[in-house]
């Protein structure tokens, strides 16, 4: 049984499990943590997987290293403008989340997990490489600030006296500093996930104590703080600054609630409103922190969903209540010119000094963790092959320790940035286009309407995805617009890679669900009643008896079609009543593997039927839907040559590197043992004449063209792998009935002609014949005495050009041919005179080769040639009759089309 975290299939076949309700909506992975019989158990409820996580995630860095940032910068009211963009931004999204989470069984990987089974694997592949990354750039983020914090304590300043200054500064010991911080990091990942995550609860218990003594130290220090705070300038000059403290000041309050965007001492760098809002947004990177350990969650979609809006209300709140503090208790030149203020004014400084430590730690290894989760996540599913198959590796525990050294590494690289300041932009861009991603995820299962898309949390709409994705892809170019662009590039170039590498999997493709809800939607729109010749266009059903003989005709009708219905019937003969299942439900797979390797754009119908005739009149009726139904019916010709097996032509048919097979199921193998060796000599016929001559009247008499092919096997150049322009190619045209003489002589040109003219001239359009040239041949009687063949040739001139169709014309006498068909007419009129009456003319045999040879004289350089199919007789004593006829005229000329069209299709008129 196919299951959720399945590596990509081969088989689209999706089952169901014991613990699935739905095909595609649950279940255990495949091969992932949850169903080896080595897994890790799901240990972790909602307050230590999800609340705890995404707590220390959203505080980080911002909450004690850069709310001085913001608001010196900001003022407290862009501040909390800034605030209010960014927790909409994850609100919007926290509602996708709990939507898609609560839809389904989530496994491990997170968000790449959430987005990959809703919107398939080029997606979710694309934008889970994406997401991880983020999390290798926010880790490396909580590192330099780790590490900025140290240096504000334990760095070498040659003007302060404290014995503590030890450690050199510079941009080199400053990357040292921080690979020993993320080694060490690296080492607690390495032991596992449930550690941290019992120990990450101590660490918040820490942290508030912090935040409490924040809140309690303006109540306890009322009298004002002067401080003298130094930097190193440009040109190794030391700037030093005066700043205060004044404590809960009006004066002060007022003072910080507009903006002052200065240089920034960290990068020397003038911030704007763009710059300091991507460093704070940093702290809203988190709220996917719970998500990230679906793998270790009893109860994941409950869990996630109530654990993360209570980690984003709290945070928010905390929040809100610092800016307000800052702004008012501090000067604009403390915030400005030292990030670390909060030291400076607290009743214990140590206090604030172990917050940022261990927040500043565990939002790190939150980082690493849920990266590399999700890098485990994607070499599961095998979306990138070989560079990320070892990711896939677990140990006994089920930690995934490739996977994480594979995350330590580009974090590493990311260290090498030298300051939090300076990469805080990408990763905010980073993490916008990941949550936008998600709103897309849950807008597009909310248009698709699936009735399996029933998440048990109802508070989101479409307008709540769409106004995230549009907020954040907003905030995303305000930030920067080169990494915006950047960044939407390379997700393209993935999907992309994604895209041609054809991944299948069981998980369900959201861009099926979409296109079938907009198909629906405009086959309803498209209405018969209002079709008009003018947009006319050829909607073909090509029976097909065994495609190892057709595939150049079906390659043909590919050409063919101009954008119109392509369909391939195939009727199966058998009674249903005597069988116990559909045969032809299971061949459907073969048939469309068929398609795929001949590369045509082209629709399966099969059916099951006592007879052909009968099977081919259900495909007429019931083939397509609404305005798109077949309207030209193509059939191969009915001789007795031996036709020629064309799995043994085509490379791609035998080649032993394609024995793979597709994504389907289909391997080489089973595709030529289901279609039956072509037809011998000594072989019964599916078909008599009598059927298949009724095939032909009938699709008459329900108002649809008809066309034979011949000789369509020695046509070359129209498999897929073929380049080719048609400007060696000829196209020849005989628009008149040439087994009636006669009836050319009241209009030399009827509906039929016509059709057959718009066919010739759509196939001059295909991109394989666009280069062509088409030829129409017009027979006169030349030795006629009233030489009306001349008018007749300027009347034809006149409507090709009224018609808009390049084509040479050729003059064809023949006076000889007319001369034995008007002998046998007058035979058959000397057997009527005797009461010998016969119910339809027969052609003798010197006319038919006297037609033939007329053919092969003028055409026989031609690449395709389309001739005038008359109607078939009446009497069904006579089919064997019509097809010897048509025989005899066609034997030898090479691909020929026989076209009998009753459609007015062409228009002169704009």
């Amino acid at each position: 049984m196919s299951n959720e975290h399945a590596p990509l299939l081969a088989h689209g076949v999706c089952g169901l499990s014991v613990d699935t309700a739905v095909c595609g909506m649950g279940g255990s992975e495949g091969t992932g943590e949850a169903s080896t019989p080595n897994a890790v158990p799901r240990k972790l409820n909602t307050f230590f997987g999800v609340i705890v996580p995404t707590v220390l995630s959203m505080f980080s860095i911002v909450l004690f290293l850069r709310t001085g940032f913001v608001v010196g910068h900001a003022g407290l009211l862009q501040g909390l403008v800034m605030l209010l963009v960014a927790y909409i931004i994850i609100s919007l999204t926290i509602l996708s989340i709990c939507a898609i989470s609560t839809n389904g069984a989530v496994q491990g990987g997170g968000a790449y997990f959430m987005i990959s089974r809703s919107l398939g694997p080029e997606f979710g592949g694309s934008i889970g490489l994406m997401f991880f990354l983020a999390k290798v750039c926010a880790c490396g983020v909580y590192v330099l600030g780790l590490v900025e914090a140290i240096l504000d304590i334990f760095g070498q300043d040659p003007a302060s006296s404290s014995s503590l200054r030890v450690l050199p500064q510079g941009y080199w010991y400053t990357v040292l500093y921080s690979s020993i911080v993320l080694l060490l990091v690296l080492l607690v990942c390495l032991v596992g996930a449930h550690i941290f995550a019992r120990t990450s609860f101590l660490i918040l218990l820490v942290v508030t104590v912090s935040l409490l003594s924040i809140y309690i130290s303006p109540l306890a220090l009322t009298t004002p703080l002067n401080f003298l705070i130094s930097h190193q300038g440009p040109g190794n000059h030391t700037l030093t600054y005066n700043a205060s403290y004044t404590g809960f000041n009006g004066t002060t309050l007022r003072d910080n609630l507009g903006s002052s965007y200065t240089v920034d001492y960290s990068t020397g760098k003038v911030m704007s409103f763009a710059s300091v809002f991507a460093v704070m947004f940093t702290s809203c990177t988190g709220i996917m922190a719970g998500a990230n350990m679906s793998g270790e969650l009893k109860n994941p979609s409950a869990a996630i969903p109530k654990g993360t809006i209570i980690a984003v209300l709290y945070t928010c709140i905390v929040y809100v209540l610092l800016f307000i503090l800052a702004s008012s208790t501090c000067e604009r030149t403390l915030l400005v010119q030292d990030y670390g203020f909060f030291q400076r004014i607290n009743i214990w400084p140590p206090f604030v000094t172990i917050g940022i430590y261990c927040s500043a730690l565990s939002a790190a290894m939150c980082s690493l963790i849920g990266a590399s989760r999700i890098l485990h996540a994607l070499a599961l599913d095998q979306l990138f092959g070989f560079p990320l198959a070892p990711a896939a590796i677990t140990s006994s525990s089920g930690n995934p320790w490739v996977a994480v050294l594979y995350t330590w590494g580009l974090a590493q690289c990311v260290v090498f940035a030298g300051q939090l300041n300076a990469i805080a932009g990408l990763v905010t861009v980073f993490y916008l286009l990941a949550y936008a991603a998600v709103d897309l995820a849950c807008l597009a299962l909310e248009w698709a309407s699936a009735p399996n898309f029933r998440p048990t949390f109802q508070v989101f709409s479409w307008h709540t995805c769409l106004l995230g994705i549009l907020s954040c892809l907003v905030m995303m170019f305000v930030i920067n617009p080169v990494y915006s662009s950047a960044s939407i590039i390379l997700l393209l170039l993935l999907l992309l890679f994604l895209h041609y590498r054809s991944p299948t999997s069981s998980w369900g493709y959201i861009s099926q669900a979409l296109i079938f809800h907009q198909v629906r939607k405009y086959l309803l729109m498209l209405d018969v009643r209002k079709d008009h010749v003018k947009f006319w266009r050829p909607q073909v059903l090509l029976m097909v008896a065994n495609p190892r003989s057709s595939c150049q005709l079906i390659n043909f009708v590919n050409q063919l079609k101009k954008g119109g219905l392509f369909v391939l019937g195939h009727v199966k003969l058998g009674d249903l009543d005597t069988l116990p299942s559909d045969p032809v439900q299971q061949q459907y797979n073969f048939w469309l593997s068929l398609v795929d390797k001949l590369g045509v754009k082209a629709f399966v119908d099969l059916t099951l039927s006592s007879s052909v005739r009968q099977g081919t009149q259900h495909l007429l009726r019931i083939t397509g839907l609404g305005g798109m139904k077949p309207n030209t019916l193509v059939l191969g010709f009915y001789d007795s040559c031996t036709p020629e097996d064309y799995f043994l032509q085509d490379p791609a048919f035998y080649e032993s590197e394609e024995a793979g097979g597709d994504d389907f199921g289909v391997d080489l193998p089973s595709l030529q043992a289901h279609f039956p060796p072509v037809r011998h000599v000594e072989s019964p016929r599916w078909l008599t004449p009598e059927e298949y001559v009724g095939i032909i009247s009938d699709a008459i008499k329900m108002s649809k063209n008809v066309c034979l092919g011949r000789y369509f096997f020695q046509l070359q150049g129209e498999s897929m792998g073929t380049k080719m322009d048609g400007a060696e190619r000829i196209i020849d045209v005989w628009p008149l009935n040439l087994l009636r003489p006669g009836s050319t002589s009241a209009a030399s040109v009827d509906v039929c002609s016509l059709f057959l003219l718009q066919m010739a001239c759509v196939l001059n359009m295909a991109s394989r014949w666009r280069h062509a040239r088409m030829r129409i041949f017009l027979c006169v009687e030349a030795e006629s005495s009233d030489q009306g063949w001349v008018v007749k040739e300027e009347t034809f001139r006149e409507l090709l050009r009224k018609l808009r169709i390049r084509a040479s014309i050729k003059i064809v006498p023949w006076d000889s041919v007319v001369q034995l068909y008007g002998q046998k007419q007058t035979q058959d009129t000397e057997l009527g005179e005797l009461g010998l009456t016969r119910p339809a003319p027969a052609l003798s045999e010197d006319f038919l080769s006297a037609v033939n040879c007329l053919l092969m004289e003028h055409s026989a350089q031609a690449a395709v040639r389309f001739l005038y199919l008359p109607r078939p007789p009446t009497h069904s004593g006579q089919s064997q009759q019509y097809l010897s006829q048509l025989e005899a005229v066609t034997h030898g000329l090479g691909p020929t089309l026989l076209i009998h069209g009753l459609t007015p299709v062409t228009c002169t008129e704009l």
